[in-house]
């Protein structure tokens, strides 16, 4: 799985905390900081939009000016800064990664320079994209969270018979079974309400593309691949190592439909969202934030695996002539935004929760 590099660089219930009352002192403001006994207030934000590396950030930042910069102690030393406009909008970025990704993103939540507890987070990020259910440039917004590192892993080449790669599930006896779920961390279920109306909100609109991209996908032979991007719902694996192949490909949708108890349609591989997700959930846990207004958007910079004819190595080593890289950036925000502007614009509906016309089902 792997959050996609520049080219030259290259949980299961949901907000515990929402169904607990709330003290008096809880609904009067952020409590977690106090200085000489009186709480401290931080700015609101409407919408917080967590990316993991610059480009990914620099597609916001480049549309939503002026920007206010806020430092924030413990934020990666490369990305110290949250961005924040007129709107209350703000963008930060956690640094690419399992580790960057919590670290940052608790720091964040327990920064006293903000008040999260009304947030809508909008993680967004490119990924690895299977061919079997999108494409180069796709935007697919996700419903469940499947952490695709925390399996037990045997050499590939001593894999017992029947076995299409050497992974299984932790404490478990073969590939058919489904782990305990001891890390805690292993699956996390968006709230399906929030995800349906950014889908909604956002299905019809014209995705990025590039020749470059269009000659790569022409190079399968079977759809959604070879056709355009369009926005999709389905699900994100993560990992913090890359990897290429149809056995692994198959291997994370098998991992996936495990976890989530058959719901869940594994389509885009990336490093960070579960790590990002836990850090949410235990700010939750203070009353930090509402796990309810977390939504995940990742495109697809290039394919999990090759095309007939095209090692696994070429897939991965070529990774960046496929075209992608430039399209999944524009997509996240032209996927992104009108879940964000929405948000900004309707802020009287959308402020106490997701308003109740706002979600459309869809097919998964």
């Amino acid at each position: 799985m792997r959050t996609r590099l520049t080219l030259v660089c290259a949980a299961l219930t949901l907000a515990a905390c929402a169904s607990q009352p709330r003290s008096a002192q809880q609904d009067a403001g952020p409590t977690a900081f106090a200085q000489g006994g009186a709480a401290t207030y931080g700015r609101p934000v409407k919408v917080m939009i967590v990316t993991m590396f610059a480009p990914e950030a620099k597609t916001w930042l480049d549309r939503l000016g002026p920007w206010e910069s806020v430092t924030i102690a413990g934020l990666s030393p490369d990305y110290p800064n949250v961005q924040c406009n007129a709107d209350d909008v703000c963008v930060m970025t956690t640094g690419m990664g399992h580790a960057n990704a919590a670290a940052s993103t608790m720091a964040l939540a327990f920064a006293p320079q903000f008040d999260l507890r009304k947030t809508y987070f909008l993680i967004a990020g490119i990924a690895g994209v299977n061919p079997e259910h999108g494409t180069i440039g796709s935007a697919a917004w996700s419903e469940w969270l499947v952490d695709f590192g925390l399996q037990w892993e045997i050499d590939g080449d001593g894999r017992p018979r029947g076995w299409r790669t050497g992974y299984l599930g932790i404490n478990t006896k073969s590939p058919n079974d489904k782990p305990a779920l001891d890390y805690r961390t292993e699956v996390f279920h968006l709230n399906p309400r929030l995800t349906s109306a950014a889908w909604a909100i956002s299905r019809d609109v014209p995705l990025a593309d590039s020749t470059q991209a269009q000659a790569a996908r022409a190079k399968y032979a079977y759809a959604p691949a070879n056709r355009p991007p369009t926005v999709i719902r389905c699900d994100s694996v993560a990992d913090d190592t890359w990897w290429s192949g149809k056995a692994l490909g198959a291997r994370a949708s098998e991992f996936t439909r495990q976890l989530t108890g058959g719901q869940g349609v594994y389509c885009m591989t990336q490093q960070e969202d579960n790590a990002t997700f836990e850090a949410l959930s235990r700010a939750a846990r203070a009353q930090r934030v509402d796990l309810d207004r977390v939504a995940v958007l990742r495109a697809g910079s290039d394919f999990d695996r090759p095309h007939a004819g095209e090692s696994n190595a070429a897939n991965l080593l070529n990774y960046a002539s496929q075209g992608g890289f430039a399209p999944a950036l524009e997509n996240l925000f032209r996927a992104g935004h009108p879940l964000v502007q929405t948000i900004v614009t309707h802020w009287s509906e959308w402020q106490d929760g997701i308003p109740a016309n706002s979600s459309a089902a869809s097919p998964r």
